[in-house]
């Protein structure tokens, strides 16, 4: 992946400080989204695999929003997290967690 920051040999030191911190920024946010995006689609194929009728319906950045029928909400807790926290081997661990309620604040 690259990303062309022509700005970072800017003469203007407000504009090279700002290309400055994307080019360190990017590859952060760049790894992020292919993680989500890799328990994403793990988590889809679970939810078939496991015949689910709950839906993953919203990412988020790092949020994930489900509508989850009743009797599926610790299966789905369950594939959720296992699917989110090992999406990627790292030296440090990845750690999700959940939130529940009737709507996306309540689920904080």
């Amino acid at each position: 992946r690259k990303r062309y920051l022509p700005d970072i040999n800017s003469g203007n030191a407000i504009v090279r400080g700002y290309a400055e911190r994307n080019a360190i920024n990017a590859p952060i946010q760049g790894s992020a989204a292919d993680i989500i995006k890799i328990a994403m689609i793990r988590i889809y194929k679970r939810f078939e695999e496991e015949k689910l009728r709950s839906k993953m319906i919203l990412q988020v950045h790092d949020e994930l929003n489900f509508n989850v029928y009743k009797e599926e909400k610790e299966q789905v807790k369950k594939i959720v997290l296992e699917e989110m926290e090992g999406a990627c081997k790292l030296r440090v661990p990845l750690i999700a967690d959940c939130g529940e309620g009737f709507s996306w604040l309540e689920a904080h």
